[in-house]
């Protein structure tokens, strides 16, 4: 991996760190076999990730995706997702925003690794989004790209998921010095989280019923404990999930994983958004 200088490495470790937590937290996979896992099984990990948000809201904003340059030399297909009729500028300027930031994490990841980069794994937003509106009892015919509503649904799919996970990811950086990039990182995924969740939330009852529902399904896919938090919680709106002490629930690698591959199962290696599987080492639920 490639270093500039000591205080740009010292930035871009820490960046990277708190990325990947986006995808790892902690659990089986670093605590019980940190010695065989690297910083760059952990950045590989967390671009097969960020390549899947980019992917959903650039199609989802220009109704292209990400360009060849940025996909790598063997890129996977990619199959679904078309620009969405924003009828809000606010929601599109929302959109086009969180498009910016996840096509600009791909880029950081991919010049950081080098040539240790991962190519884009195949994504499939339809058998994924598919499954996922089954399981929470949404029809069949659920389409994340159809509107400005069904957009955020999708959006907090991921973006949920994501912040949890960074949660879990203070115990991967050893230097302290580091924490000042993960807190800034953090923040900009919280945002993204917590504007798509109150959006949703204003947005009334049907808006509220789908994402308590997409929260509840995820909550079958992670274990049996009860985590995921919807928007509604008797009847009052629910921005920021929390615990008793008001700090963000985390999720582990296997978790995460459970959730995109769309399985309860462990020993899985593909599935749901990821029909081949992501590329790199860590991609066993």
């Amino acid at each position: 991996m490639r270093t500039v200088g000591l205080s740009r490495r010292d930035s871009i470790k820490g960046a990277m760190l708190i990325g990947a937590g986006a995808a790892l937290g902690t659990g089986r996979i670093l605590s019980a076999r940190a010695e065989e896992v690297s910083d760059e099984d952990i950045f590989r990990f967390a671009l097969n990730l960020e390549y899947m948000e980019a992917e959903y809201y650039l199609r989802a904003t220009t109704g292209k995706g990400i360009d060849a340059s940025d996909a790598g030399a063997n890129p996977g297909k990619v199959n679904g997702g078309r620009q969405v009729k924003f009828e809000h500028k606010s929601i599109r300027d929302f959109g086009e925003e969180l498009a910016g930031n996840e096509l600009a994490h791909v880029r950081f990841y991919r010049k950081t690794l080098g040539p240790d980069a991962v190519d884009r794994p195949a994504i499939d937003f339809e058998a994924g989004f598919k499954a996922v509106a089954q399981s929470a009892g949404l029809g069949g015919k659920f389409d994340p790209f159809a509107n400005e509503m069904n957009f955020l649904l999708g959006g907090m799919l991921f973006e949920d998921v994501g912040v949890t996970a960074y949660a879990g990811a203070a115990p991967l950086i050893k230097d302290k010095n580091n924490l000042k990039a993960a807190a800034g990182i953090l923040a900009v995924e919280a945002y993204h989280m917590g504007m798509a969740r109150s959006r949703l939330f204003e947005m009334g009852e049907a808006a509220r019923k789908a994402a308590n529902a997409i929260s509840d399904a995820r909550d079958k896919l992670d274990g049996p404990e009860d985590l995921d938090q919807g928007i509604d919680v008797n009847g009052k709106a629910n921005f920021v999930p929390s615990n008793a002490d008001a700090m963000v629930f985390t999720r582990t690698p296997q978790q995460v994983l459970n959730i995109v591959y769309l399985t309860d199962k462990s020993g899985v290696t593909s599935g749901g958004f990821y029909p081949n599987g992501m590329n790199g080492k860590l991609k066993s639920t």
